[in-house]
């Protein structure tokens, strides 16, 4: 524990930075972002674990999404998942190719959304998204060490932010679809009475 993050966890009343107010990425943050992730992807599957057993952690509520841990009690035992590990694995690719596409704002729009639409196939709703970069800032901030700075960590955040509203976005979307699918009658064609 002992990992304090404010700023990407649900709000309280009071608090007056949102996601739909963070600005994008300026390029002073995006070189950092990017030159952190070469320290950070050497330990890359240690930092997925370490996110998902927090995780777990912090909000035992979020293991209701995850029908393999959902009855797991000791995490202890979760550190030695492979299911966990490759999760995390899957988790730290996605903030892989996030990275890699800071330059192409369209592209990592497209990855972001699409990441929350295929969340709702998996029954995993949007007021969990913001956990998981909380805690992969508490857990990338050891492997920082004195790399790390409050700078950086803002443009983690601002990052996360950006990312949490796009998934989110993409959540709805794909939730409009199918409460529109399902109110709407299905096209068949029509039979016709031959007989006179």
């Amino acid at each position: 524990m002992g990992c304090a993050i404010s700023g990407l966890a649900p709000k309280t009343a009071g608090e007056t930075k949102t996601e739909d107010d963070v600005a994008h990425l300026n390029e002073e943050q995006i070189q950092m972002i990017k030159e952190s992730w070469k320290v950070i992807q050497e330990d890359i599957a240690k930092v997925g674990i370490i996110m998902f057993v927090r995780l777990f952690e912090t909000h035992p509520e979020c293991k209701d999404v995850f029908f393999l841990f959902r009855d797991v009690e000791d995490l202890e035992m979760l550190r030695t998942s492979r299911e966990l590990r490759s999760h995390g694995l899957r988790v730290m690719s996605f903030i892989e190719k996030s990275v890699a596409r800071l330059d192409q704002l369209e592209r990592l729009e497209v990855l972001a959304v699409e990441l929350g639409r295929s969340h709702y196939c998996y029954n995993a709703p949007p007021k969990y998204y913001s956990y998981v970069g909380a805690e992969f800032i508490c857990a990338v901030q050891p492997i920082l060490k004195e790399r790390w700075t409050p700078e950086l960590e803002e443009a983690w955040k601002t990052l996360f932010l950006y990312l949490t509203r796009l998934m989110k976005q993409g959540y709805q979307e794909e939730t409009s679809r199918h409460q529109h699918e399902a109110a709407s009658p299905k096209e068949r064609p029509e039979k016709r009475n031959t007989a006179l």
